[in-house]
């Protein structure tokens, strides 16, 4: 297996953008996120087994380019970092379907940021979601163990 370190402590100088954006942007173009920064912070883990395919390995980099240009747009100016689709990641269908749309993006760039997701998208069921709040707020909503006793 290889695996590569993806860094994204420049960006997250140059347009407020870090690891935890990237992943969640991979997820409107339909790849599972990847690990990140473990074990460097500000990193992103990727990880292709010997059973990807080489149209599978370059969909994935197209992704990678494409969120590069993204990122471009904020350190141009073009659009804010809290504003852009890789802060309004990942985008839910109940999102892109609702009447009101207050985003500064388009509902296709949110929905469909690549030819390929147009043809088979994935459809994450929640949005962003806190993870430092949900790491340190631990909530199980499994039944009591006495519910599992014959």
């Amino acid at each position: 297996v290889y695996k590569r370190q993806v860094s994204t402590q420049s960006t997250g100088k140059t347009a407020n953008v870090e690891a935890e954006d990237v992943a969640k942007r991979l997820i409107d173009y339909g790849f599972h996120a990847p690990t990140m920064s473990w074990p460097v912070p500000g990193t992103l883990m990727v990880e292709p087994t010997e059973s990807e395919s080489k149209e599978e390995l370059d969909r994935f980099i197209d992704a990678m380019i494409s969120i590069r240009e993204e990122i471009r747009e904020i350190e141009e100016g073009k659009i804010k970092a809290e504003e852009s689709a890789l802060a309004g990641a990942p985008h839910t269908i109940d999102v892109v379907s609702s009447n009101e749309w207050n985003r500064k993006y388009s509902r296709e760039k949110a929905a469909y940021p690549s030819q390929w997701s147009k043809r088979s998208k994935f459809w994450p069921s929640v949005g962003r979601v806190d993870n430092t709040y949900g790491d340190r707020h631990l909530v199980c909503s499994c039944p009591p163990l006495s519910d599992y006793q014959a």
